[in-house]
């Protein structure tokens, strides 16, 4: 049997653009004489689609578009993912389900039956677990339709099963010839390595071919890179969709065929960094365009985050689409402007001056009274954050365009940023990315020419609200402070596993300190996009009041 694996970028909730897609790919199956084409989790809606899953007329919409599908594809049977209604009066009122249609007939549905609660998953709010696991014979194969979460749960690899029940175990014993798994499985650094290694092991487990056809596109803050793939029963890779686009594979599970197989397999990215960039490339442009823009404003500043961002919004949508605004106060030096405007014009994005100087001298004047004698503090330089804020807002509300905000996961976590002032945003495009990971991403984009300029990635960063500062003025070095972040946030160790792991205590003491009680802060930050195990936002839930200390002493 001939089998198309069509990865589509899905718009949540916009049927009639999901409908198309799918029309379109299932007729680029049939042209390649395929028997069979099999779409992503929840396809027909979007995933992830949230609390649109408690409106009835989404769910009706969704059935409808499905019911379309199966009166106009003709000729082909189609594999794809929808929500269905609970039938029965007990348990949640919907289904996660995939379902086999040919010809105008549905043949076969399956209900998800492992519904993920972690991270940013939240399944089971909206969905009842499926109950069967029983292969269905079509073409001379015995398909076993797996959805997700379905196939995570195997003994021999994961030893921390969060689950009672194998559905692939019991699809192999009730007779299946061909595991499908349908998926929306999120992009994170080094999750393609494991998803390979986990198909390939099943397959090779069960000694029976296995199909993933996974969502691409961005979704808010959630990442899907596609990568669809075919395994053999041997567990090796036969068919590998593109990451990060649409793209369509093949795949026949009659191995005597002599199909091209090489042709098959698709070029995706070379290493991490390079699986970063498209994604956060993809994740920009799918956000804007999905959220109703074309266009956006961000503010330069000189240092590399703003660069950064700035290429990946040209990159993302074009660059006539794109103004930066430069804001020198007194404390900026000559050479960011320089490298500003070289920054702007390497890349072709539009580029304006506004001097924020007169307008901070002005708040000065105005809150001399209330502010009494004494040396300025933070205070002042929040204000001129503010400043630079409310005039790219202004910029964003006038034109039309969506703001990005440049702040790194380094910045953000420990509160070294200003809520109303440079947090200000639609979008808020690095800000799972460390810094340290900033610079090799910088890097990585001048490794051909030197698109960012040498001295935006050379100099000491800065935020440059007072004379001569620098980030470690107040921070640890960016390599200290990241690791440990990154064990604190993504690792989830304590303050003792820190200390144990040699970092200073009262670093430590002072870094976690930092994470806690600028919660608030991230709370009311614009979306980031998630390309670490852990990123701020709806998949990270924790309390704004609260007491709660770490000692980095066992007691």
């Amino acid at each position: 049997m001939k089998t198309a694996i069509a990865q589509i970028n899905p718009v949540i909730g916009d049927f009639e653009y999901n409908f198309s897609r799918i029309k379109h790919y299932a007729d680029k199956a049939k042209a390649h004489s395929c028997d069979m084409v099999v779409f992503s989790e929840l396809v027909i809606s979007g995933y992830p689609p949230r609390d649109l899953l408690e409106k009835k007329d989404f769910i009706e919409a969704n059935l409808s578009c499905l019911s379309r599908l199966v009166d106009e594809i003709r000729g082909i049977g189609v594999i794809c993912g929808f929500v269905d209604r609970n039938p029965v009066d007990e348990g949640k009122p919907l289904y996660n389900s995939a379902v086999l249609f040919e010809n105008g007939k549905i043949l076969h549905r399956v209900n998800k039956r492992l519904l993920p609660t972690y991270d940013v998953f939240d399944e089971s709010r909206y969905f009842e677990a499926g109950t069967e696991c029983t292969p269905y014979g079509y073409k001379g194969e015995k398909i076993g339709i797996t959805i997700c979460e379905d196939v995570w749960n195997d003994k021999d690899i994961f030893q921390k099963r969060i689950y009672h029940i194998n559905p692939v175990d019991l699809m192999i014993k009730g007779g299946a010839s061909l595991l499908v798994n349908i998926s929306a499985s999120p992009f994170h650094v080094g999750k393609k390595e494991f998803r390979w290694d986990l198909f390939g092991a099943i397959a090779r487990k069960y000694k029976v071919p296995l199909i993933f056809a996974n969502q691409v596109g961005g979704n808010d803050s959630i990442l899907f890179d596609g990568m669809s793939a075919a395994f053999d029963k041997d567990g090796k890779i036969r068919a590998l969709a593109r990451d990060f686009e649409e793209d369509i594979i093949f795949y026949d599970s009659d191995e005597q065929t002599g199909m091209t197989y090489e042709e098959n397999i698709h070029k995706v990215s070379g290493s991490d960094v390079e699986s970063v960039l498209k994604a956060l490339i993809m994740g920009t442009r799918d956000y804007v365009v999905k959220c109703g823009f074309s266009k956006v404003v961000l503010g330069l500043s000189g240092g590399i985050d703003s660069a950064l961002t700035a290429f990946i919004a040209a990159k993302a949508l074009g660059s006539e689409n794109v103004l930066s605004v430069f804001m020198p106060s007194g404390y900026t030096s000559v050479d960011n402007f320089e490298d500003t405007k070289k920054l702007a014009g390497n890349i072709g994005i539009g580029f304006e001056v506004i001097p924020v100087d007169g307008v901070f001298k002005e708040f000065i004047r105005l809150l001399s009274p209330s502010f009494r004698e004494g040396e300025p503090d933070i205070t002042e330089q929040n204000i001129q954050a503010r400043i630079r804020g409310t005039i790219l807002m202004a910029l964003s509300n006038r034109q039309g365009r969506l703001l990005l905000s440049t702040g790194n996961k380094s910045e953000l976590a420990v509160g070294y940023c200003t809520l109303y002032g440079d947090m200000n945003g639609g979008l808020a495009v690095i800000s799972d990315i460390p810094k340290t990971e900033v610079y090799g991403l910088a890097r990585f984009i001048n490794r051909e020419e030197e698109i960012i300029p040498a001295r935006i990635i050379e100099k000491a960063p800065s935020a440059e609200l007072k004379p001569d500062q620098t980030d470690q003025d107040d921070l640890p070095p960016y390599e200290i402070l990241d690791s440990i972040l990154k064990g604190y946030i993504e690792d989830l160790k304590g303050a003792g596993e820190l200390v144990k792991s040699g970092f200073d205590p009262k670093l430590v003491e002072d870094v976690i300190s930092r994470v806690d009680r600028n919660e608030y802060k991230r709370h009311q930050a614009a979306p980031g996009l998630k390309v670490t195990t852990k990123a701020f936002g709806y998949g990270r839930r924790y309390p704004l009041a609260q007491r709660y200390t770490q000692s980095i002493y066992k007691k």
